[in-house]
């Protein structure tokens, strides 16, 4: 095993929440100019989900970050001249397409799995390749049917083949049309400078390693791996080459990497206020969450209703840099319901509110309901907060 150097930078863990938040893009002028792909590339990877509250996850990152962006804008951004590729990275994310090439470990890793959960009819994967290459893009639905019966995993001889191929690298995702993946060949789609699986592995995952750690600011090993879903035997074949510098955070209890980027200038200038969607790379890992922030995060909807205690979609409300109360948020017509919301404290009235009025105004809503606070002593508080911005 390669020996890492010892650590000879110190951070508090304030100076630790604040790179990471900078790093994430929520601290600090927006790049309005970048836009959304600014944000794609400053986060190296959007996680995909098929959930729908106040719009899909996809749509709430870039929102988080830069304010009210039309959904139009948004998925232009993302598909419009191959700026992305989805991928499997964390999750199903959206990914910079100049990172094509760095997901070649994953594609041959793919290539040569043994077994797989579905078969796959013989003949049937070259006839969708071939269908896609006469027909130009298609839904599984339009390649012959995406499911054999009602059930969610039932998948069609189809649905696996253009599954498979996507895995593999010869078809991609061009656009997502009323959430359904749009598929073409890889050759049509990826420009044909990046369109290669010549990087081994360990360049690969140097590249992933080095883009994680630049994403994240500051993290630990467990960080690092999680953002792009590696092994930590990967990590640590890697880590070393990676360019990220070995730092001590007080209170982690745990080696650290940082991004010397990260370092050069301290982490200063504007918070932002704002829902974050579940899925946010902020806080898409639970225990660097609780580790950063002392916010226990757990996504609950797929929790039976009876046991869920924050909510089906329980959106964290950052404010100041803190991760203050959450909001379990709904739509009726143009009003934007709180189901449920849960408040650190009176403190954190203001930004909550300040936060459920700005999603109002982006998602055309012109009211604001709030139907359960779990203090009922702050009810009031934040009601008449709210009553007081609508006028």
């Amino acid at each position: 095993m390669t020996t890492l150097p010892r650590p000879t930078i110190t951070l508090t863990a304030d100076d630790a929440r604040r790179i990471a938040l900078r790093a994430q893009g929520l601290l600090g002028a927006p790049d309005r100019r970048a836009g959304v792909r600014g944000v794609l590339r400053h986060l190296g990877a959007v996680q995909l989900d098929t959930i729908s509250v106040l719009a899909r996850s996809h749509e709430l990152v870039p929102y988080a970050r830069l304010g009210a962006v039309g959904r139009t804008t948004v998925e232009d951004a993302y598909w419009k001249d191959t700026h992305a590729f989805e991928y499997w990275s964390h999750a199903a994310c959206l990914l910079p397409v100049e990172e094509w090439p760095h997901f070649a470990f994953r594609r041959r890793a793919y290539r040569n799995r043994p077994h797989w959960n579905h078969e796959l009819p013989d003949g049937v994967y070259e006839q969708v390749v071939k269908q896609l290459r006469t027909e130009g893009p298609l839904t599984a639905t339009e390649l012959g049917g995406a499911k054999r019966t009602s059930e969610w995993w039932d998948w069609s001889g189809t649905k696996v083949a253009v599954e498979r191929a996507l895995m593999y690298g010869e078809v991609v995702c061009v656009e997502r049309r009323g959430w359904k993946r749009v598929y073409d060949l890889a050759e049509r789609a990826v420009p044909t400078a990046l369109l290669h699986d010549e990087l081994d592995d360990a360049e690969c995952l140097r590249r992933l390693v080095r883009l994680a750690g630049e994403s994240l600011g500051v993290g630990t090993r467990s960080d690092i791996a999680d953002y792009h879903r590696l092994r930590g035997e990967q990590v640590d074949a890697v880590l070393a080459d990676s360019g990220l510098v070995p730092v001590e955070v007080a209170g982690w209890g745990k080696p650290a990497w940082a991004d010397p980027a990260a370092l050069a200038t301290p982490p200063r200038g504007r918070h932002r206020t704002t829902l974050l969607s579940p899925f946010d790379s902020l806080i898409w890992e639970r225990a660097r969450t609780e580790r950063i922030f002392g916010f226990t995060h757990r996504l609950e909807a797929y929790t039976p209703k009876p046991k869920r205690v924050y909510g089906y979609f329980a959106m964290p409300v950052l404010a100041g840099g803190r991760l203050v109360g959450r909001v379990d948020p709904a739509r009726e017509g143009r009003t934007l319901v709180a189901r449920q919301v849960t408040l650190d404290g009176p403190r954190a009235v203001p930004a909550v509110a300040q936060a459920l009025l700005e999603a109002a105004t982006w998602v055309n809503c012109t009211n604001v309901r709030v139907e359960r606070v779990d203090d009922p002593a702050l009810r009031g508080p934040l009601t008449a907060e709210l009553a007081r911005a609508l006028g």
